[in-house]
């Protein structure tokens, strides 16, 4: 891409359970083959390196609950707010500091909890199916792998929906029918932002469908 090469940061941490490195090494990889000059880190002070951050064109997280300080936080989100593109999935982006607020109104959501606590299978629907990161695509099925409660910002771009069928947990709990919001675009000023609800682990995206819409999701993200 010479002068135009894209910049991509991406930064995996916090809790194994959503195998952070292992989902985070398939997506730079696949970046990386489109011609992005790529940068892995597992460590949060990333956000704190003014010049890559201000430099990056797509900034990928993976890295769930822990700790981000003020300053950390800031450094992420005025990136955004200039015009970098942030994109994730599941608890790596939606269940990620959970004391910063003003990250969650970045992102649009936050993890709440999931049915039952257990590892059900479930259909994710497709909302919108003429914008480019789902056009095409159907509805797929996810299982063996978390479905979450999520709180969500009402001025998301929705893209995709799960319903919660009421055989898991409480039902006074889940209300049967329930239909949550699980994938969705938003801005942040100049960014733009991407959030898939799906991604408990790199085995997710054996499921074509899952794969495909975050792909395009980064894609669509990056800025310019």
């Amino acid at each position: 891409m010479g002068s135009e090469t894209k910049k991509a940061i991406m930064v995996y941490g916090g809790w194994d359970g959503h195998t952070p490195k292992e989902s985070t090494a398939m997506f730079s990889a696949w970046l990386s083959g489109l011609g992005f000059e790529v940068r892995e880190s597992d460590s949060l002070d990333t956000y704190l390196d003014e010049s890559a951050m201000a430099g990056a064109d797509l900034i990928v997280q993976c890295f769930t609950m822990a700790k981000i300080t003020n300053e950390q936080c800031a450094g992420l989100c005025d990136a955004v707010r200039a015009g970098a593109g942030f994109a994730g999935w599941h608890g790596g982006i939606i269940d990620s500091f959970r004391t910063q607020t003003g990250y969650q109104w970045m992102t649009g959501g936050q993890w709440v909890s999931h049915p039952g606590g257990c590892i059900p299978a479930y259909t994710v629907e497709i909302t919108d199916s003429e914008h480019p990161i789902t056009a095409g695509i159907k509805p797929f099925t996810m299982k063996g792998t978390e479905q979450y409660y999520l709180h969500v910002d009402p001025g998301n771009h929705v893209l995709c929906t799960t319903t919660f069928s009421g055989e898991y947990g409480e039902t006074d709990q889940y209300v049967a029918g329930t239909v949550m919001p699980y994938a969705w675009t938003r801005k942040y000023g100049k960014g733009k932002v991407f959030v898939a609800g799906w991604g408990h682990t790199f085995k997710d995206f054996d499921v074509p469908e899952a794969l495909e819409i975050v792909q395009r999701g980064l894609l669509w993200a990056c800025r310019g």
